[in-house]
C-alpha cells in the first residue's frame, strides 16, 4: 500500500475533524428511529422512543396484549385509527454450533440473497454483540456456482468465538433478538440511508401528525397506533383495532420505488421525491373507494403530489385494520423507499413532508358527516 501524501491526510483528518450538518427535530427523529434495533416480537427499543414522543402531544396512553402502543387525542366525533408497525425485518438465534457460530431463524421477507456477508447485531443477555453473516471465498467457489444465490440455511452468524462456551459468555443464546447493522446517514439533498423504513419512516409520521393535530385541532376521536408483529402477520393491528374498534383506518407504511436501474415497469411506477404515495391495489386488501377519493381531493386541495401504484406481494396493517368492528373503510398510504427489505434503503425528506402534510388535512377533513359517507354503501338508486 502507497502511503498517503501530506495534502490527502490533512483533507482526510480536516474532514474527519468537521462537525456534523446540524439536524433539525425531525431528521433526529429518523434517525434514532431507524436505528433503534425492533425486529418482530422485540420491539421495546422502537416502543420506548414512540411512548416518550407520544407523551408530549397527549397523557391517554393504553397497550394492547401483545404490545402495540395507542395513543388517544379527542374526546368526541368518529373514531379514527392512525397506524405505523414498529417491527423490522431482522432474525433469531436458532442454535450454536460446538465451535461457535450461530445459525438464525429468519422473521420477515428476507431475499436469500439480501443475506450473505452482512454485518447484524445480536442482543444478547450483556448486550448487543456485532456478527457476520459468512460467504464462501470465490477462490473456493466453483466458476459454474460463483452467480447462485447462498440458500438462508446454509448462512451462519460469527461473532468471532471459537467455541460454544465462548459464545455463552458473550451472553448469547438461542431466541436472542438479531438486527442489522446499518447506521443511520444523510445524504446530499435532503435524502436519508438507514434500515427498517419499513415501517419507521411510518413511525415517525404518525407521531409528526399526532403533534401537529394536538396542536391545530380536529374533529374526531383520533388513535395513533404503533402496532407490532406487521412483518410476520399483521398482527398487531389486529388487535390493536379489537380495543380501538374503528370508524376509519388510515396506515402509513415504507413504500416500493421504481426509479432505479434495471426495475420492470410493471412492479412499481413510484419514484424517490415525487411525493408520497397511496396504494390502489396491494396483495394483502383493497382501499375504500371513497377514501381514495378523498385522499386525492385533499392532496389536490393542498397542491401535495400523490403517486398512486398496485404492487404484488405486499401486505399491511389496512388489511388487519379493515377486517375488524364489522368491517373498516381504510387506505395504505406510504412514504416511497429505495431498496426495502434489506439493509439498507433509501428515503426522501420531501416525501416524508408531504406525507405529514396530507394526512393532517385527511383527519381534519374526517368530520361526522364525512365519516357517515364514507361508510354507507347503501345503493343510491
Amino acid at each position: 500500500m502507497r502511503r498517503m501524501s501530506r495534502s490527502l491526510l490533512a483533507i482526510v483528518l480536516a474532514a474527519t475533524a468537521m462537525p456534523a450538518f446540524a439536524q433539525d427535530r425531525t431528521e433526529r427523529l429518523l434517525g434514532e428511529l431507524a436505528d433503534a434495533p425492533g425486529p418482530s416480537g422485540f420491539e421495546e427499543a422502537v416502543r420506548a422512543i414512540m411512548v416518550r414522543e407520544m407523551k408530549a402531544s397527549t397523557d391517554q396512553i393504553s397497550y394492547d396484549g401483545m404490545g402495540s402502543v395507542i395513543a388517544a387525542h379527542g374526546s368526541s366525533g368518529p373514531k379514527i385509527m392512525l397506524d405505523a408497525h414498529m417491527d423490522e425485518l431482522g432474525g433469531v438465534v436458532r442454535r450454536v454450533t460446538p465451535t461457535g457460530f450461530l445459525s438464525m431463524q429468519m422473521l420477515g421477507g428476507w431475499l436469500d440473497q439480501a443475506l450473505p456477508d452482512q454485518r447484524w447485531i445480536i442482543i444478547g443477555s450483556k448486550g448487543p454483540v456485532h456478527a457476520v453473516t459468512g460467504i464462501r471465498d470465490i477462490h473456493v467457489v466453483p466458476t459454474e456456482e460463483r452467480g447462485k444465490v447462498f440458500p438462508r440455511d446454509s448462512l451462519y452468524l460469527d461473532v468471532g468465538a471459537r467455541s460454544a462456551a465462548d459464545v455463552a459468555k458473550l451472553g448469547l443464546s438461542a431466541g436472542d433478538p438479531v438486527v442489522p447493522d446499518a447506521p443511520f446517514v444523510a445524504l446530499p439533498g435532503g435524502r436519508y440511508l438507514g434500515k427498517a423504513w419499513d415501517d419507521r419512516v411510518g413511525c415517525a409520521v404518525v407521531l409528526e401528525a399526532l403533534r401537529r393535530l394536538a396542536a391545530s385541532g380536529h374533529p374526531n376521536r383520533l388513535f395513533v397506533a404503533a402496532t407490532v408483529q406487521e412483518e410476520i402477520g399483521l398482527r398487531g393491528a389486529r388487535t390493536a383495532s379489537d380495543l380501538i374498534k374503528p370508524d376509519i383506518g388510515i396506515a402509513i407504511e415504507g413504500g416500493i420505488t421504481g426509479d432505479s436501474p434495471g426495475r420492470n415497469l410493471e412492479e412499481t411506477q413510484a419514484a424517490l421525491g415525487a411525493g408520497p404515495g397511496i396504494f390502489l391495489y396491494d396483495s394483502s386488501t383493497l382501499p375504500n373507494r371513497k377514501m381514495v377519493a378523498l385522499v386525492r381531493d385533499v392532496a389536490a386541495a393542498k397542491r401535495i403530489p400523490l403517486q398512486t401504484d398496485l404492487v404484488q406481494g405486499y401486505g399491511d396493517d389496512s388489511a388487519a385494520i379493515q377486517a375488524t368492528a364489522g368491517g373498516v373503510p381504510t387506505v395504505n398510504l406510504v412514504v416511497p423507499a429505495r431498496y426495502t427489505h434489506a439493509h439498507n434503503g433509501i428515503i426522501d425528506r420531501a416525501d416524508f413532508d408531504g406525507m405529514v402534510d396530507l394526512v393532517v388535512g385527511l383527519i381534519q377533513r374526517l368530520d361526522a358527516k364525512t365519516v357517515a359517507h364514507l361508510r354507507d354503501f347503501a345503493p343510491t338508486n
